[in-house]
């Protein structure tokens, strides 16, 4: 039990939660309401292990960066508590079942399953390079809803991508409010973040503005699929959390980074979510 709880914690499982209610989303659309036991299944399989992927891989190239970090010095594998190899053989693994659980969705499912793990395999190199490796972690989560939608229907229409635009834009946004934390050792390691390249007041207003495209992105989905009241009523409540999370943090505190990220974050798409899933059930008669 203590090791299962190491390796929890190293590869955040409870950040799944943020994905997965979008790609459930998807998947009742695609299936109108509810998808059968073996699609759910296999579904949230690949979901949780590609999260898993993500998690591990990031863990694995950052150890050298993690272990100079006074924030994150105390993850598992700087703290010797996991091994690099040990964490390598899980990395294996979960890279496998991933592409078995999308071999069992559908073909278009197990193809673009390899492309998708080189997206997740790139993004952890991307700030050593690039400030746009925000908009990258955006992409990540994004595939969850596009990815059970396909796995459902074998196709990607325009509304779905409107859905996975407006997680790439939620997810980018407050990716680089999560960065402020690591301002002055990016800054010192000449690693790339938005605020460390443009400084905290920029970083925060792109911030903002990725979210105010993330709320116009999910009101341009529930037009066009089309979704009803409850679906827009939801994103109501999104944009009440939003402006809490960017009253929290402010150009001259930090402080209130961390308590912004999980809180408001989670709630976000927990409410999406729930309101979705009552407009998708009742559209339906159900």
């Amino acid at each position: 039990m203590k090791k299962l709880r190491i390796l929890l914690e190293m590869i955040k499982f409870e950040h799944t939660l943020f994905a997965i209610p979008f790609a459930i989303i998807a998947m009742m659309l695609a299936a109108d309401v509810i998808p059968t036991l073996y699609q759910m299944f296999w579904i949230l399989v690949a979901l949780t292990f590609a999260r898993t992927v993500a998690m591990l891989w990031n863990r694995i190239a950052d150890a050298k960066i993690d272990a100079r970090n006074p924030r994150t010095m105390n993850r598992a594998i700087p703290r010797g508590l996991v091994s690099i190899r040990s964490a390598a053989v899980m990395l294996v693994l979960s890279c496998g079942v991933f592409i078995f659980s999308a071999s069992m969705l559908n073909r278009l499912s197990f193809v673009l399953s390899f492309p998708a793990l080189f997206v997740i395999f790139a993004y952890s190199y991307l700030k050593r390079f690039t400030w746009l490796s925000h908009f990258v972690l955006g992409l990540v989560d994004a595939m969850a809803p596009a990815g059970a939608w396909i796995a459902i229907r074998g196709d990607l229409p325009f509304s779905i991508m409107l859905l996975s635009l407006a997680v790439i834009f939620w997810v980018g946004g407050f990716d680089i409010l999560y960065s402020l934390m690591d301002l002055d050792f990016d800054r010192r390691e000449h690693l790339f973040s938005i605020p460390a390249m443009f400084g905290v007041s920029r970083g925060i207003f792109v911030s903002r503005l990725m979210h105010a495209l993330m709320v116009l992105a999910l009101i341009l989905f529930g037009l066009i699929y089309p979704m009803h009241l409850l679906y827009f009523v939801g994103i109501a409540f999104v944009v009440a959390l939003l402006l809490y999370e960017h009253r929290l943090i402010r150009p001259d505190d930090f402080s209130k980074v961390e308590k912004a990220f999980y809180e408001t974050n989670i709630g976000v798409s927990g409410i999406m979510l729930f309101f979705s899933a009552i407009d998708i059930w009742l559209k339906v008669g159900l």
